[in-house]
């Protein structure tokens, strides 16, 4: 009777359901090596870092919170989906469906970004405007600024999507050496 009920609880639905613990190092090793992921991550660094010390260059200061924050030349949502969309179609083809997907995935950040977000960012230009102006007794008067660099212009998501893919082809080209 024991053999029978152990071999119904070893072939049993709940015991088969639960996948067996992944190694510590299974993730770290998929994720250095997830060539899509990693393009991805270097192309936003890059601009990020970019973005920094173009800003440097420019107003001679240091201006941390542009490690991170959207907006500037150049985009860095532009050459991290190129990036990914590019990485994609040189590991799995470009002829597939996960290439389609994150082209048109990268479409869409990089029509907002010249869209939505540029516009409301100038429109917060405006709104910044008129609550400056107003006269100091106005309950407003003393309301904290809108972020105005929200969007960006179309030169910025060019020159970031060609970073995005730039990213992309030097990446694959080291895969390439070094799988000789």
């Amino acid at each position: 009777m024991n053999e029978g009920m152990t071999m119904m609880m070893q072939s049993s639905p709940v015991t088969s359901a639960r996948p067996p613990p992944l190694p510590s190092s299974s993730f770290s090793s998929s994720f250095f090596t997830n060539f899509p992921l990693l393009s991805a991550l270097v192309a936003f660094s890059i601009a990020q870092t970019v973005k920094f010390f173009t800003a440097w260059y420019k107003e001679r200061q240091w201006d941390f919170k542009l490690l991170i924050g959207s907006g500037g030349m150049p985009s860095s949502h532009s050459a991290t989906v190129t990036a990914l969309a590019a990485a994609i179609g040189f590991q799995e083809g470009f002829g597939g469906p996960l290439f389609a997907t994150a082209l048109i995935l990268a479409a869409v950040v990089m029509y907002d970004a010249t869209g939505v977000r540029l516009q409301a960012g100038r429109q917060a230009e405006v709104l910044n405007q008129i609550v400056y102006e107003l006269p100091a007794e106005h309950p407003l008067a003393e309301s904290r600024p809108l972020r105005e660099l929200l969007g960006h212009t179309p030169p910025q998501v060019i020159v970031g999507g060609l970073l995005g893919i730039s990213t992309a082809v030097v990446g694959h080209l080291i895969i390439l050496v070094c799988s000789w």
